[in-house]
């Protein structure tokens, strides 16, 4: 049997969240500098593969994962990766966990902060037109009152 674990390693996720994150070149998340004023400072001392950089605009340093979902996470990358992988073929939390070989409470947290991290990137919708909805029931308020609840003629 093979482990998915072992067909990707941490530095392919840290080059691919580099490729998405800098896309249009290295900006710093916290004065939006751009890649003119970025230098590179090595690899963070921690995790191998994680490049730091520092702004000369605002003189503060930051690295590949600053301001994102997988900052400060105990879980190495790769770990994060898979599980967003397996959200996407919907596996359930539990399914996740014998997976990754998990708590089921720490794939728990772990999907509800990527679900978190998804809703805010997403678009806001927005409705137009005429907006129809099914099978809608107004009963707050209405407790221990019957009467206000019944239908209207």
């Amino acid at each position: 049997m093979i482990n998915i674990q072992h067909l990707i390693d941490e530095q392919q996720c840290y080059e691919t969240v580099r490729k998405l994150r800098w896309s249009n070149g290295v900006t710093c998340p916290h004065c939006m500098a751009s890649e003119d004023k970025i230098i590179k400072r090595g690899t963070s001392g921690k995790i191998e593969f994680c490049q730091r950089y520092h702004c000369k605009q605002c003189d503060k340093d930051f690295d590949d994962l600053t301001h994102t979902i997988f900052t400060n996470r105990h879980q190495p990358l790769k770990t994060w990766i898979l599980c967003l992988y397996f959200m996407g073929l919907n596996l359930s939390n539990a399914q996740i966990a014998k997976e990754l070989e998990l708590n089921e409470t720490d794939v728990y947290n772990m999907t509800i902060q990527l679900r978190e991290g998804v809703e805010q990137r997403r678009e806001p919708t927005v409705l137009s037109g005429e907006v129809e909805c099914d099978e809608v029931y107004v009963v707050a308020g209405h407790k221990g009152n019957p009467e206000a609840v019944k239908k209207r003629a």
